[in-house]
């Protein structure tokens, strides 16, 4: 896409926060982080709507406010789309949640941190108090991919909190999502070490890691996100044997529980509360995401939950242009 240089330009301001939440975590990741917030043009953030923008795996929301070739950063998307009045002015908070397994599924873990907590008290509490703008009503968060994931987590699980949610290629459906990511992970641990602390070890030391070691890292992330261990190697436990791949149910049943298509059945009240609720997902997605997000529309749909759900022919790289569609439905629902 081309970028607009003539519409009125928002600015974006660097925050840090000293974060309590984040502290508890195993992984020895920093409780500093920080969030860059966008302003639109002619606004110093008081009455508006506040979004948050959580993002997908090795990804990190400041990454979101850089230069970007070829395209929009997410700052550049807002100001041309609040300038075409497409789009309702907000403020947009782009919270750093990098950790060192390459991502956050921003769900509470002893192993990660209290990301959750982070999102919900203390980034609302910093950004809100500075600016403002958000409250009661006039909160929406949204991601892509494990952003996607959280998003909709967090808008099964704190209705109260959020208002508006817009998850795109969010992971849902994990009988489908992981049925071989297991042993492919074991396969690139063995290649290492044979076990999870050598694999890290050679992994953090390596200047290029391996595409492949990266999607085994994810998986070790989600299993500190999902089911951490106190007194594993980085809280970090699979649910499958080490040498035969043999799954664990009550470990596999831990998981579930994080599954967003389990958590719908007994928590689509809550989301009958919010303002606005957008899914989407493309339709030859390379992690078979578009088969969960198919069975949790089914699902709303059944349940009477409102919602917009709409596919697009892509996969699953390189799609924040579906933010063109998201953003405005958000901002609007919010702004109402």
């Amino acid at each position: 896409m081309h970028k607009s240089h003539t519409c009125p330009k928002g600015r974006v301001v660097q925050h840090w926060i000293d974060s309590q939440a984040v502290a508890n975590n195993m992984l020895g990741d920093p409780a500093r982080r920080r969030v860059d917030v966008y302003i639109p043009a002619g606004h110093n953030g008081s009455g508006l709507p506040l979004l948050v923008d959580i993002v997908g795996f090795t990804g990190g929301g400041p990454g979101h406010t850089n230069w970007k070739n070829f395209g929009e950063n997410v700052p550049e998307r807002a100001d041309r789309l609040i300038a075409s009045g497409e789009m309702a002015p907000c403020i947009i908070a782009f919270p750093d949640c990098f950790t060192r397994l390459g991502g956050n599924q921003y769900v509470n873990s002893i192993a990660m941190g209290n990301w959750a907590d982070f999102l919900t008290t203390e980034l609302l509490d910093f950004v809100e108090g500075t600016y403002g703008c958000g409250g009661a009503g006039k909160r929406g968060i949204f991601g892509k991919s494990s952003g996607g994931y959280g998003a909709m987590m967090h808008a099964l699980m704190h209705p109260d909190i959020w208002s508006a949610a817009a998850c795109h290629s969010g992971d849902m459906g994990f009988d489908l999502m992981f049925a071989s990511d297991f042993a492919f992970t074991l396969r690139r641990i063995a290649r290492h070490g044979g076990t999870i602390e050598r694999f890290m070890a050679a992994f953090e030391a390596n200047p290029k890691p391996a595409g492949d070691d990266i999607h085994a890292l994810m998986i070790l992330a989600m299993a500190a996100s999902y089911d951490p261990d106190p007194e594993a190697y980085l809280g970090i436990r699979l649910p499958v044997t080490m040498d035969t791949c043999e799954m664990d149910p009550v470990a596999w049943k831990r998981w579930k529980k994080s599954d967003p298509l389990e958590l719908v059945e007994t928590r689509s009240e809550g989301l009958k509360s919010m303002k606005a609720l957008y899914i989407d997902c493309g339709d030859v997605d390379q992690y078979n995401l578009l088969y969960g997000a198919r069975r949790m529309h089914k699902r709303l749909t059944a349940l009477g939950v409102d919602h917009i759900y709409q596919e697009f022919p892509d996969d699953h790289s390189s799609v924040d242009y579906r933010m063109d569609v998201s953003l405005p439905i958000l901002a609007k629902a919010l702004a109402g």
